[in-house]
Parts: structure tokens; sequence; C-alpha cells
């Protein structure tokens, strides 16, 4: 029988913690390459957890669909970078390039413990996809609730070279019928971010400044919001161009504003649709974030948001677009019940134009809600 003696001394105590936490470092060490391996099984995860404080709040309690936007991408990013440097060749960055549409399933509030759950399901020669899950826990009750999902895509970007993108390893899949349902979402993905980029171009028209002729109420042009934020280390990956979980954050801090605006309540995220982007954002970079109302229903409003990237001290480099999105949002009463939304003022043909592909688009998710609620025979 072997017996454990308590260390007797301050200097036999450091000798026993630091034998503990290498230890642990090794069992961490080999717990991240058994999740990331080349040829992984399909289920390499990685989890983040974190109350939610006030300063990740609106003023009612409900936490800012943004706060969850950047919790979903970090998540996704350190379980990506991770499998991405289990090969031999240079060290990588797994980066952002597309958030597919994201629904908040349920509010968040101060107090509540976000746990952000990310897993490869699929990887191409370049690019891997990450699904990711936030389960929002009342840790005085016990009680959870699922509150976000999402599915992002990434390229590992060298760190050498930033434009140079690496070859993802590849994962086992646990059937073929997984694998062949991944190829599909990476090719309609694809498909998709060429259609958006096609037309991305087209500026925004500046935001009404404060002397200029008040706007009618519940127009485009009365709730248009910008914002216009310098890039700072802070903000930056190793890379030194912008997180996208930051820029997404600042997106909907915009689409925000512009749906208080317009309806004067209580406003949260209720979803976004595929945020594309387009251009990375360096370190030194002034954005402008616009948004701007293009369809309003009975309970929801859609505001589409760009950014827009121009370097602070390069005068001859143009302003371009770097991402583009379109945001949900809903107005609550003080009990979280939805609310009645103003109609839009639709001004001119461009509005007009916008407004019918806004319906289109809503009408189109209206019916994938409902098709995915029919129980399958």
């Amino acid at each position: 029988m072997r017996c454990f003696r308590p260390p007797s001394s301050k200097a036999e105590k450091a000798v026993v913690v630091e034998k503990r936490q290498v230890s642990q470092s090794q069992q961490v060490s080999r717990d991240v390459m058994r999740d990331g391996e080349a040829g992984a099984p399909q289920g390499a995860k990685y989890q983040l957890s974190r109350i939610m404080r006030p300063d990740d709040a609106n003023i009612v309690g409900n936490v800012h669909g943004g706060i969850i936007l950047k919790m979903i991408e970090e998540a996704g990013c350190i379980v990506g970078t991770r499998h991405c440097n289990t090969q031999n060749g240079d060290r990588c960055l797994a980066a952002l390039v597309r958030v597919e549409k994201t629904e908040f399933l349920s509010p968040m509030f101060i107090g509540e413990v976000a746990h952000v759950t990310a897993e490869i399901t699929y990887t191409s020669k370049h690019s891997l996809e990450v699904q990711v899950k936030v389960m929002a826990e009342n840790i005085l009750t016990g009680a959870k609730k699922l509150a976000n999902k999402a599915a992002l895509w990434y390229v590992p970007c060298s760190l050498q070279n930033v434009d140079k993108i690496m070859d993802v390893p590849p994962i086992k899949y646990a059937s073929e019928e997984q694998e062949e349902q991944g190829r599909k979402r990476y090719e309609a993905q694809k498909m998709e971010r060429l259609e958006t980029k096609a037309r991305i171009e087209e500026m925004v028209p500046p935001t009404p400044k404060p002397e200029d002729p008040p706007k009618e109420q519940h127009s485009v042009s009365f709730s248009q919001s910008s914002l216009i934020h310098l890039v700072g280390p802070s903000d930056c990956t190793l890379h030194n161009y912008v997180h996208g979980g930051v820029t997404m954050k600042l997106m909907d801090e915009v689409a925000g504003i512009v749906a208080a605006r317009h309806c004067n309540t209580n406003i949260v995220t209720a979803s976004v649709d595929a945020i594309n982007f387009h251009r990375k954002i360096h370190k030194g970079c002034v954005v402008t974030v616009t948004g701007r109302l293009t369809f309003v229903s009975n309970k929801s409003m859609e505001i589409e948001v760009l950014v827009d990237a121009s370097s602070l001290v390069e005068i001859d480099v143009d302003k371009y677009r770097a991402v583009s999105a379109f945001f949900t949002f809903i107005s609550l009463d003080k009990d979280n019940k939805p609310l009645p939304v103003p109609p839009l003022k639709v001004n001119g043909e461009e509005e007009q134009r916008r407004f019918e592909e806004g319906k289109a688009r809503y009408l189109q998710n209206k019916a994938k809600r409902l098709a995915d609620k029919v129980p399958q025979q």
C-alpha cells in the first residue's frame, strides 16, 4: 500500500505544483493533437464559456448579438487553427471568409453563462467548415437553452505570407452521406460568395449630417446610420488584420442603431443572413460600417450592413468593400414579447428595388422555416 506524504516545506510544495502543471500541460497537448490530427474523425471540438456581464448587454439586459457573434468566431478560429497546424510546413492561422445564416433562437441575459461549442464538419483542399452551437445556462437554476447556431467557413493563411493559402488536413467522416452533404454545402456557399462579390461594389450614400434638413420618420434615410472605427492592434490577428468577430460586432451595433431609430423600442437580433468577407482589413485602416433598412414586415426589420475600408496614411489607395451582410431585428416590449414594426416609407426606384429583393428573401426564409418544422415522412 502506497501512502501520500504531504510536502513539508515550501520548496517541496513548489516541486509538487510544478510537476502537476507539467502533467496537465502534457495532457492538454495530447488532447489537442488527438482532436486535430490529420485524418482525425469528424467531431474535433473546442468549447469556450463566459458569463455575460452588464457591458455585454443593452439597457434592458438582453445580450448584444454582436457579442455572441464574436464568441462564435473566436471558437471557430481556435478549432480551425489547431486543426490546420497538425501538419508539417508553415504555421498558419484560420481566417474567416464567410458565416452562413445565423439564427438567434433564444435571448441571452446578464448573468447567464454562454457555452460555445465549435466542431469541424467538412474540409476541402483549402477551406474548412466549422459548425457552432451556443447554449445559455442559468447558473442559479441550472436551466439551459439553445441560444444560437451557425456555420462558419475558414481558410488557413500562412504566418510567413498572409496571401499564401495552406492546404487543410482532411478529416474522416462517419459515413459517405455526411461527406456528400458537406460537399454540397461547400459548393453552395462557394457559388453564393461569387454571386455576392459581383454586386457589392455599390457605394452607400453618406449618412445625413445633423445640419441637413430633417428626414421623414420611418423612411430609409431617417434611420440610416454609420460608425467609423480606426483599426488598432487589439482588433487584429497575428497577421495584423482585423478579427472577423470584431467586424461582426461592429456590424451588429450599427444594425441595432438603425432598428432602434426606426421603431424607437427595445430591439434584438433575430438572425443574420450570410456574412461575406470579401477583402482583408489591415491594422491602421479606417472602417466605415453603414446600415440601412431594406425591408420591414409586420414584426421584423431587414437591415443591410456594409463595411468599407480605407488606409489612413496611404491616400492613393482607394476605399474598398470589405464585408457585407443582412441582419434581421425584431422589436420587443418590456416583457420581451414581439411588437408590431412601423411600416417602412420607400422613396425612389432604388429603395423600391431593395425593398422587393428584401421581401423575396423574407418569404424565402419564412418558407424554409416552415419546411424545417414539417416532420419528415
